[in-house]
C-alpha cells in the first residue's frame, strides 16, 4: 500500500463522516422542512471559507448495543469560518446522527472550539438541533453539558456568543442558548422547554403542543428568551451574519467604523413633526431613530417582546451604537418588568463589547399595578439603575418629551453617569407629571375655590411652566444642552466622535451583585 492508497482511505472517510446519518436520514430532515448541519453552515458562512475539526471523533459508550453503532462525526460538525470577511467559530448539530443526541466526545467537540474562540477572541455561534442528552450514555452526556454551560458562562463578556435554535432543544440542552448573547429561532420548526408537553401532561394535566409551549413565537413575544425569528432557516441564518457584521469580534476591540459618507434618510418627515409636543398623544419611536441613524442599519433586538422599550444596534455615521429607547405607542413608555429585563440586559451586553449606548427617552415612569409590585418590579426596575451605572461606554440621552420620577432617574440621568444629556424645547423633566404634581401640591387650594376644574387646570399650567420644562434641569447642570430636534443626528455625531477617547475606571471587584 502507498501513500496514494493512504489518502484514498482518507477521503473514503471523509466522506462517510460527511454523509452524517446517510441518505434516509438526510430526506427525512428536509421532510421535516429543515436543512443539513453542512448546509446550513454553507449559507451561515462566506462561500469556501468552513475549516472543519475533530471529524474523526467518536464515542467510547459500549452499553445498550451502542457498540454496534456508528456516529459519523459524533452527531455535531465542528470548526471555523468567516462572517463578512471576519472569522468565527462554531458548532452545528447533525440531526441524522442519534438525532443530534449529545454525549460525552459530542460535547468535547464542542468544548473544543468554544475554547479555541475563547483563545483567538472570535465570535462563537452554535446551531442547535438536537433530541437531548444521549441517554445510553448515562452521566457523562450531562458532565458533557455541563462542560458547555461552563464556557458560556466563563467566556460570557469575552466573546460575543450566538445560539440558532433550528430544531428541538429540551430539558438541559435549553441552559446553554440561555447564558448566549443571542438566540434565534425558526417559526413552526424549533421549539424550547425544560419539560415537553407529555411530561407537563402527566405532572399537571395541561394539554399543549409542541410549538405553542416553547415554539419562536412564544419565546419572541411571552418568554423573552428569544431575540430574533423568521420564518425559514435561510432568513434565519442571514439575520445571524447581519448581527456579526455589527458586533466586535471580543471585549478588547470596538466595532469597525464603516467608512464611507452614511447618512440618515432624505425622504423621511421634519423629526420636529414626529413627535406630538401634546405628552399624551403617541407616536412611534423608531420613527426617531430612522431620522438619527444611518438609513437601514437599524436591527432591533427583542422587537416581539416587552414592545414598550426599543432597543438594536445601528451605526451612526459608520460608528455601531446601541439604542435603549421608550415606545409611546405601547403602555404609554411605561416601564415594567419585562422591559426592565430587556433594557438591561442590552445595556450590560454593549458595554461589555465597547459599544456605545443612546437613550431616546420619553417615560412617565414605572407601570402601576398589583401584578407589577409582587411580580418584583422594584428588583426588576433595579436592574436598569444598575446596568447604566456600571456601564463605562459613553452613555448619551437626548430626551425627546417625558421624563419623570425614578423613571428619569433611571434611564441614563447625569446622576448615575451619563456623559451627555441632551433634551428638545419641549421636554418636561420633573418629579411626576404636571396634572399629578398640582393635585398634591394645590389640593388645598383647588378644593376650597368657587371653581375646582378651572383651579386646577391653572395650577397644572403653572407647575408645566415653573418645573416641567428642559431649563430647569439645564440650570442645574442635569441637561448638558437643549437643542433643536432637527439637530439631534448631529449632536449625537459630534457626542460619540468626542466620546471614542473615553476612559473610565471602576474600584475593583471581583464582580458586583446585580438585582436579579
Amino acid at each position: 500500500m502507498d501513500m496514494y492508497d493512504k489518502m484514498d482511505e482518507l477521503y473514503d472517510r471523509k466522506r462517510e463522516i460527511e454523509l452524517g446519518g446517510g441518505d434516509d436520514k438526510i430526506d427525512k430532515q428536509h421532510e421535516r422542512g429543515k436543512l443539513t448541519a453542512r448546509e446550513r453552515i454553507d449559507l451561515l458562512l462566506d462561500e469556501g471559507s468552513f475549516i472543519e475539526l475533530n471529524p474523526f471523533i467518536e464515542h467510547r459508550c459500549t452499553d445498550f448495543g451502542l457498540e454496534n453503532m456508528k456516529a459519523p462525526g459524533e452527531g455535531v460538525v465542528t470548526g471555523y469560518g468567516k462572517i463578512h470577511g471576519r472569522p468565527v467559530y462554531l458548532f452545528a448539530q447533525d440531526f441524522t446522527v442519534f438525532g443530534g443526541a449529545l454525549g460525552e466526545m459530542h460535547a468535547h467537540k464542542i468544548a473544543n472550539v468554544m475554547d479555541l474562540a475563547a483563545k483567538s477572541g472570535t465570535p462563537f455561534i452554535g446551531l442547535n438541533d438536537s433530541g437531548g442528552a444521549r441517554i445510553q450514555e448515562g452521566v457523562v452526556s450531562l458532565d458533557g453539558y455541563g462542560q458547555i454551560f461552563y464556557r458560556n458562562s466563563i467566556y460570557s463578556g469575552v466573546i460575543p456568543q450566538i445560539s440558532v435554535i433550528l430544531g428541538p432543544c429540551a430539558g438541559g440542552a435549553v441552559y446553554s442558548p440561555a447564558i448566549t448573547d443571542f438566540v434565534f429561532m425558526v417559526e413552526k420548526t424549533s421549539q424550547m422547554f425544560i419539560t415537553g408537553p407529555k411530561v407537563i401532561e402527566t405532572v399537571t394535566g395541561e394539554k399543549i403542543s409542541s410549538e405553542d409551549l416553547g415554539g419562536a413565537k412564544v419565546h419572541s413575544s411571552k418568554s423573552g428568551n428569544a431575540h430574533f425569528m423568521g420564518e425559514t432557516e435561510a432568513e434565519v441564518l442571514e439575520q445571524v451574519r447581519d448581527l456579526v457584521e455589527l458586533l466586535p469580534q471580543n471585549n478588547k476591540e470596538k466595532s469597525q467604523i464603516k467608512e464611507g459618507n452614511p447618512q440618515a434618510s432624505d425622504d423621511l418627515p421634519d423629526i420636529a413633526e414626529v413627535v406630538p409636543v401634546d405628552a399624551t398623544k403617541p407616536y412611534d419611536v423608531r420613527k426617531v431613530i430612522e431620522q438619527v441613524v444611518d438609513e437601514e442599519t437599524f436591527l432591533e433586538v427583542h422587537a416581539h417582546f416587552a414592545r414598550n422599550i426599543v432597543v438594536g444596534f445601528a451605526r451612526i455615521k459608520g460608528e455601531v451604537v446601541g439604542l435603549v429607547c421608550n415606545q409611546p405607542k405601547v403602555m404609554a413608555g411605561g416601564l415594567d418588568i419585562d422591559s426592565s429585563d430587556k433594557a438591561s440586559r442590552f445595556i450590560r451586553f454593549c458595554d461589555s463589547f465597547n459599544i456605545a449606548i443612546i437613550t431616546f427617552e420619553d417615560v412617565t415612569g414605572f407601570f402601576p399595578g398589583i401584578k407589577q409590585e409582587h411580580g418584583g418590579i422594584i428588583r426588576h426596575g433595579a436592574k436598569i439603575l444598575y446596568a447604566y451605572s456600571e456601564a463605562t461606554v459613553p452613555k448619551i440621552t437626548v430626551i425627546t418629551r417625558k421624563a419623570y420620577g425614578g423613571a428619569y432617574v433611571a434611564l441614563n440621568s447625569k446622576s448615575i453617569g451619563a456623559d451627555l444629556v441632551f433634551a428638545w424645547p419641549n421636554a418636561e423633566i420633573a418629579v411626576m407629571g404636571p396634572q399629578g404634581a398640582a393635585n398634591i401640591i394645590f389640593a388645598k387650594e383647588i378644593e376650597q375655590s368657587e371653581n375646582p376644574e378651572a383651579t386646577r387646570q391653572a395650577k397644572i399650567d403653572e407647575y408645566r411652566t415653573k418645573f416641567a420644562n428642559p431649563y430647569v434641569a439645564a440650570a442645574r447642570g442635569m441637561v448638558d444642552d437643549v437643542i433643536d430636534p432637527r439637530d439631534t443626528r448631529i449632536k449625537c455625531i459630534q457626542a460619540l466622535e468626542m466620546l471614542r477617547t473615553k476612559q473610565e475606571e471602576r474600584p475593583w471587584k471581583k464582580h458586583g451583585n446585580i438585582p436579579l
